[in-house]
């Protein structure tokens, strides 16, 4: 009952990178009729606009997430989701009622501002799930994501334009509602020193008495967690030194000074995100039909979109099962080669046409899959594996940070760059980030599976030391 209990509130905070995936998607769908004469809009979008008009969410989300690493902390988990599932809403409104370009944009801005919630969700999941499933449930946040990009094409695909945006709408107030039943992070809430408190948001996501032994055994774990000793000190040197048994409030900055596991995490996270999102999956995800009726012409755009999603989906589902049963190593490292190889084969079949056109359906679409599986999901876990409580939301607001920096570049130059050397010789730079998406993991990434964050942090250092000897 407890696993339920949590696999369904899991499922209410993935709701809403669902609703992500919505508005990620639709310039997918809309591009062309933008840019068109025909266009719903008071005017056709030129160039720069359909440039800003993918990638402006990623602007967007440089400035919230900022924010909410700081307010995960003040408000909590709860409460951050709810303020940062607001913008959704609020932009199908706009998108719906007011049909000119400078609101499109505006519009999709202000959804942009969302894009955090690719940081607070899997934070907040992996704080209520116990640990045998929390691999599964976390990555349950980017799956959903790509849920909503397919659920986007089939509502483009199949829906009249102002219909869609009404349907849109609607799910992102009902994701708004949904979220208010949940209970707050019980580690925010001991964090806060709200035991009492704690003790009934565990009771709740365990299905039990908030005076039971499950929950009892919770807190103390949760207790060792936010109490820390510093992995550059030793037992010895703590018992002979009195001062270091004192516990003092650190900044982030004496932290990471602090704390070598620390350090060594957010430098391994941040490279994973860079070669991970230069491996181009994001670029397919938001301008599939563009990129599919390239790489495609002889296939409707609309359903090699919808096609491409759903397999993305069934995708995940699968990495979400061989996460929590081969672990988080084994599947990075090996669908990060069978990526580059699928990049480097769908290159060259688009660059010299070296085989039959289904060839580079099979190919486009086994590079879909081994990304999705790798680099669409692995990162999003161990975001929310590594690092401990007193430093997790600021260390993941730089690595989501960081993430949407990466994810504008890319999306902006997609086009200019598509044109200046052609799609094949493209999907050779996606090969290459993927090699050295494997080259990163199989070097630097401990595995994680099943492990408490105060073990994970022993195996940080312990990578570490090894790297010296």
């Amino acid at each position: 009952m407890s696993v339920f209990r949590q696999a369904y509130c899991t499922l209410i905070v993935c709701f809403l990178t669902f609703n992500m995936g919505l508005m990620f998607a639709w310039p997918s769908s809309t591009i062309k009729l933008f840019s068109s004469t025909n266009t719903t809009l008071n005017r056709p979008m030129g160039e720069t606009e359909l440039a800003l008009f993918g990638s402006l969410a990623s602007i967007a989300a440089l400035i919230s997430t900022p924010i909410s690493g700081f307010l995960i902390d003040v408000l909590g988990r709860k409460k951050s989701c709810i303020l940062f599932s607001l913008p959704q809403p609020v932009a199908w409104a706009l998108v719906s009622t007011i049909p000119r370009v400078d609101v499109i944009l505006t519009s999709i801005s202000i959804s942009g501002l969302g894009g955090c919630l690719f940081m607070i969700a899997p934070n907040f999941i992996s704080e209520f799930c116990q640990e045998t499933i929390r691999g599964t449930m976390t990555s349950g946040a980017i799956i959903f994501y790509g849920i909503g990009l397919m659920v986007s094409y089939i509502l483009g695909g199949y829906l009249s334009y102002q219909v869609m945006n009404y349907v849109c709408l609607m799910i992102s107030a009902l994701a708004v509602v949904l979220i208010m039943i949940l209970k707050e992070s019980p580690t925010y809430l001991m964090k806060k020193g709200l035991d009492e408190e704690a003790a009934k948001s565990i009771a709740f996501y365990r299905s039990t008495s908030p005076k039971s032994k499950i929950v009892l055994q919770e807190m103390d774990l949760i207790r060792r967690t936010l109490n820390p000793k510093m992995d550059d000190v030793t037992p010895e040197e703590e018992n002979l030194n009195p001062e270091l048994q004192t516990k003092k409030k650190l900044s982030v900055i004496q932290f990471l000074k602090k704390s070598q596991s620390t350090r060594r995490a957010l430098i391994l996270v941040l490279a994973t995100y860079f070669t991970t999102i230069f491996q181009g999956l994001v670029v397919v995800q938001v301008y599939s039909e563009p990129v599919f009726e390239e790489a495609l012409p002889s296939m409707s755009a609309n359903l090699a979109s919808i096609l491409f999603a759903l397999t993305n989906t069934i995708a995940g589902f699968v990495s979400a099962y061989l996460l929590d049963y081969l672990g988080r190593r084994p599947v990075f490292i090996y669908s990060s080669i069978a990526s580059s190889i699928c990049c480097v084969a769908l290159g060259t079949q688009i660059h010299l046409q070296w085989g039959p056109h289904w060839l580079t359906g099979v190919l486009l679409y086994a590079y879909c899959i081994t990304a999705t599986i790798g680099a669409g999901t692995v990162p999003y876990v161990i975001i929310a594996e590594l690092f401990l409580p007193e430093v997790k939301g600021i260390m993941t607001m730089l690595i989501v940070q960081w993430a949407w920096i990466c994810n504008f570049i890319i999306l902006f130059i997609f086009n200019p760059l598509n044109t200046a050397i052609g799609l094949g010789p493209v999907f050779y730079i996606f090969g290459i980030f993927s090699l050295l998406s494997g080259v990163v993991s199989f070097m630097y990434l401990p595995e994680t599976k099943g492990l408490t964050v105060d073990v994970i942090q022993t195996l940080m250092v312990k990578a570490k030391k090894s790297e010296k000897a």
